[in-house]
Order: C-alpha cells, then sequence, then structure tokens
C-alpha cells in the first residue's frame, strides 16, 4: 500500500452491449456494497460508466474483478491516488444513456466515432491555426478549466448539443475539429454525432483531460485553469508546468478564482466559483436569499 495516499479514485467506461443490465446494476451494486468501494457507476444496455473511491486493496480487487468478465478485459481505469474517499456513499444505476444525448438515431461509438489522439499529438493539433477546438462538457465545466482557444458551448446539459452545433457550428463543417471532455465517454457520442451532421475531420482526446494532465510528455501544457471532476473533490489540477492560468472568475466578485464550491443552503447547494475572500464574507452562500432562507429554517 502506499503510506502516502491509502485511497485511489478510478474513473473509467466502456461502451459495450449489456444483456439484461437492469439486473447486472442490481447485481454490481450488491457487490460494490460487499466490496466496500464507493462511488456512482451508470449502467445501460450500451455500456458502463463509473467513478468510485476505495482504498488500494479495494480498488485493486474492483479492476480484478471488471477485467475477469470478458465484457470489460480490456476495460481501461484512469487512476489517482487519494487521502480518503471521494464519494459518501455508493449508487449502481440503470440508465437508457451513458450520457443523455437523446439524439433521435442511435449512435454507437464502436461503430461511429472520431479519430483517437494520444496527448502528445492532441498538443500538436492544438496549435494550428486552422483547427476548431471544441469542448465537449457543460459551460459551467468550461468556465473553471478548459484548453486554451476553446469553444465554450453554451449548454447546461449534454442533451442540448445537437441543437448548439447545428446553431454554431454549421460553417465549420470543412475544417478540422478537435473534440474533448473528462474522461473521454462524452467525445465518444459526440464525435458519432459531428460525422454524422457532416463534419469531415474529426478527432477527439483519448482519455481526456484526465489523462492529458498525467501524460509525462505534455504535462498537461495548453491546459489553464482547473479540470471539473463529479466527486467531493470537485476539480484537479492539470497543467503541471508554470504555463497554467487561473480561467475561473468568482461568481461574487468577478476576481479570479479557481475554487468551486457548494452553497451552503442545502435547498439549493448550487456550486460556484468563489474567491476566499468571498468565502467568508457571504459564508459560502451564493446568495443573500439562501443565506435568509437558510437563517428562518434555523429559527424555525
Amino acid at each position: 500500500m502506499n503510506e502516502n495516499h491509502p485511497y485511489r479514485i478510478l474513473l473509467y467506461y466502456k461502451y459495450v452491449h449489456i444483456d439484461q443490465y437492469e439486473q447486472f446494476a442490481a447485481e454490481h451494486l450488491a457487490y460494490c456494497k460487499e466490496l466496500g468501494v464507493k462511488g456512482r457507476i451508470l449502467v445501460a444496455e450500451e455500456g458502463i460508466n463509473g467513478t468510485l473511491s476505495g482504498t488500494v486493496e479495494q480498488t485493486d480487487a474492483y479492476m480484478a474483478h471488471m477485467h475477469s468478465n470478458p465484457l470489460f478485459a480490456d476495460m481501461v481505469f484512469k487512476i489517482d491516488e487519494a487521502d480518503e474517499h471521494a464519494f459518501k456513499k455508493i449508487f449502481v444505476r440503470p440508465k437508457k444513456e451513458l450520457v443523455t444525448l437523446r439524439h433521435d438515431r442511435p449512435l454507437d461509438p464502436n461503430k461511429v466515432s472520431g479519430k483517437r489522439l494520444a496527448p502528445k499529438e492532441f498538443y500538436d493539433k492544438l496549435q494550428r491555426e486552422d483547427v476548431v477546438i471544441l469542448d465537449g462538457r457543460n459551460d459551467y465545466e468550461y468556465d473553471l478549466g478548459h484548453f486554451r482557444n476553446a469553444i465554450r458551448p453554451s449548454v447546461e446539459s449534454f442533451r442540448e448539443f445537437p441543437e448548439w452545433v447545428r446553431a454554431n457550428l454549421k460553417d465549420a463543417k470543412d475544417k478540422p475539429i478537435l473534440t474533448y471532455c473528462t474522461g473521454g465517454i462524452r467525445c465518444e457520442k459526440l464525435t458519432a454525432f459531428l460525422i454524422e451532421e457532416g463534419f469531415q475531420d474529426v478527432s477527439q482526446l483519448e482519455g481526456g483531460i484526465v489523462t492529458y494532465g498525467k501524460d509525462p510528455e505534455v504535462q498537461g501544457r495548453l491546459f489553464d485553469g482547473k479540470c471539473y471532476v463529479f466527486d467531493e473533490r470537485i476539480s484537479v489540477p492539470i497543467n503541471h508546468t508554470d504555463e497554467d492560468i487561473v480561467v475561473g472568475r468568482c461568481y461574487h466578485c468577478g476576481q479570479p478564482s479557481d475554487r468551486y464550491i457548494n452553497c451552503a443552503d442545502d435547498t439549493c447547494h448550487r456550486q460556484h466559483i468563489c474567491c476566499e475572500a468571498c468565502d467568508e464574507v457571504h459564508e459560502q452562500y451564493c446568495s443573500p436569499a439562501c443565506k435568509e432562507h437558510d437563517a428562518q429554517l434555523t429559527v424555525g
């Protein structure tokens, strides 16, 4: 065991047909509870997508268990060391789609998807003047950190991408498109959609932003800010050079900041970027209304 980091966080996905996926989800939840890992795992007929945390022994056992299943024998796990669990509970939920696009026609990334670029290939292409760099995440994720010169998608959920692409990228179908997301799963569907829409040259960052940040050659260069993650950490650093730039802006004062916090009002919990000074002034509330609402509940 690594004495300094007794826990690990695993990020993974695999597009593969799962028969009786709802039953698989129920059995997988029972296994995870018995093992003692915590996290959020989605299971659909089209595959699996998860982030979980556990001790080194637990995560070793989980990866061995998954790799022993022929469906997931070659599944790639992205591993972060940690000092504690990144989740409070374990959730394994069956869903219609791994990422909710709700496109009118099924998209199978195993049949159609963008060209996969290793971190160094992606880094080299980022510096070309003729490329269109498309962030495949939501707007609030972009605001915390993104690749330099990437387009900010004005979407609050992934299902809004088809309409946004048709409205904003219709004149870029002959240009090289570079897409990226946190771990790669959204780009699998996004690039398939772009190709279906008639885009001629579509590529995706293999392994996503988190893999890019771990590459020893590029060291996260040209990614500014931090990467939003869907666990208790909220964000992780990507650029491990002195070229990093803070791109986030405090929700309250507009000053540069890369601190994401949850609103202290339990009925709100709005995630927002907040500098340390405003955190102290506003006591972790996103608005005076939330602070007043919480005070009323306390008095009541």
